[in-house]
């Protein structure tokens, strides 16, 4: 009878070494004759470059779309059925619960424990809520090598002292206090080939609010982001208000980028630049990923003020790609603030970050809440009940006319 394994990390370890470990190396169990499969957003990317690559897909969601426009829900969902059809005989599964929501989840769990029945799963989990209640063994990483615990016990280091203590930079403008509310949906309705996606949205975000934006995946979430960021060419159909301007009288993209924030999870995959920590938050004030222009004196100052927050004053000079996944996040918020723009959206901030570094981040978005009037939009499957606390909830429910909107109770 064989056992299914985990191994609970840190992004401190080496994840994509620990994979190699595991399949070619047989860090827990001799594979080597077996068939196996990796899943796991590492694998989503080589096919979304196979797709670029050579133009067809080998992987499709349920929808018949390719990986590359596809949610990252739908993504992993579809990965996962085309893994199960190759007859595997071991599978190595990674950051299983990432960008799914609750009822994608439990069908993916359901799914790996039928599976589990028939072929070893070993899991890779970064948070320990994750780990899959069918596990038989769960194992730490020392110095590279897999030590057997008999069970895990919570930390509470990072919630026992603050990280933050400095304080926020002063608004580097404040030509925008005026301005409320700052996005006005008014039965927003959207459609794409015919297909529904939302239907009669109105909802208004008025500065200093934090909302938390849920709904299954499809229910329209990324369309409604944007919607308001400006990306979104339906925008000019309909009755939207964003910053003070009704859309369509003559804006551009950039004078909405310009008064948001934004960071989502994806970002990192597409930043190759070598740019120091200080100049990636500096590049903030001019919308750019990595600094191509010279930043003010003032400017350079709120970029300082900023890297002692984080704690990052003495290596301000080091490499952006140097840091760990969590703290890279850091820099990228920071980045997103620096202009203290009126609104600050944040799209599946914590997916992929262990728990210490969780812990973290959702201090530094808490602190950003509470000492600046900047709105934030928080957006994530994962409910951090004992982390965040957003003042309102704003809730897709998918209808087959298109999703509709309700404000929930955030408690």
């Amino acid at each position: 009878m064989h056992k299914n394994s985990a191994f609970y990390i840190s992004n401190k370890d080496n994840k994509r070494t620990l994979i190699k470990h595991i399949m070619q190396e047989h860090l827990i169990g001799n594979y080597s004759n077996l068939k196996g499969a990796l899943f796991s957003e590492i694998t989503i990317e080589k096919f979304i470059e196979e797709e670029i690559r050579h133009g067809h897909y080998e992987v499709a969601t349920p929808a018949k779309n390719s990986l590359e426009k596809s949610s990252q829900g739908e993504r992993k969902k579809a990965l996962l059925n085309h893994l199960i059809s190759q007859n595997l005989e071991y599978l190595v599964v990674d950051n299983v619960f990432g960008s799914l929501d609750g009822a994608a989840q439990e069908e993916i769990e359901e799914v790996l424990a039928h599976l589990s029945c028939k072929i070893p799963i070993i899991q890779i989990a970064n948070r320990r809520r994750d780990i899959l209640p069918f596990i038989d063994d769960v194992y730490l990483l020392q110095d590279g090598k897999p030590v057997l615990q008999n069970g895990i016990e919570a930390s509470d280091s990072a919630s026992q002292h603050k990280v933050f203590v400095e304080t926020l930079p002063k608004a580097y403008r404040d030509d925008w206090e005026s301005i409320s509310p700052l996005v006005k949906f008014n039965n927003v309705t959207v459609a794409y080939n015919n297909r529904p996606v939302v239907k009669n949205i109105c909802w208004e975000i008025k500065p200093g609010t934090f909302w938390q934006l849920v709904g299954p995946n499809g229910s329209g979430k990324s369309t409604l982001l944007t919607l308001i960021s400006g990306d979104n060419p339906k925008a000019f159909n309909q009755d939207i208000t964003l910053f003070g301007v009704k859309k369509g009288s003559g804006e551009s993209v950039w004078d909405i980028k310009k008064k948001i924030g934004y960071f989502s999870s994806e970002m990192l995959r597409g930043i190759t630049r070598l740019d120091s920590i200080g100049n990636m938050i500096a590049s903030g004030f001019f919308d750019t990923i990595g600094l191509y222009k010279v930043p003010t004196n003032e400017q350079i100052k709120i970029v300082q003020q900023w890297l002692r927050v984080l704690g990052m004053y003495e290596i301000r000079k080091q490499s952006f790609l140097s840091l760990s996944r969590g703290y890279q996040r850091l820099v990228l918020i920071a980045r997103a603030m620096v202009k203290h723009p009126p609104l600050l959206i944040l799209d599946e901030p914590t997916n992929g970050l262990d728990d210490c570094d969780v812990d973290i981040l959702t201090e530094l978005i808490n602190k950003i809440a509470h000492e600046t009037d900047t709105a934030i939009l928080y957006v994530s499957h994962r409910k951090e009940e004992k982390l965040l606390k957003p003042d309102f909830i704003y809730e897709l429910v998918p209808r087959s006319t298109g999703s509709i909107g309700r404000i929930i109770s955030s408690s």
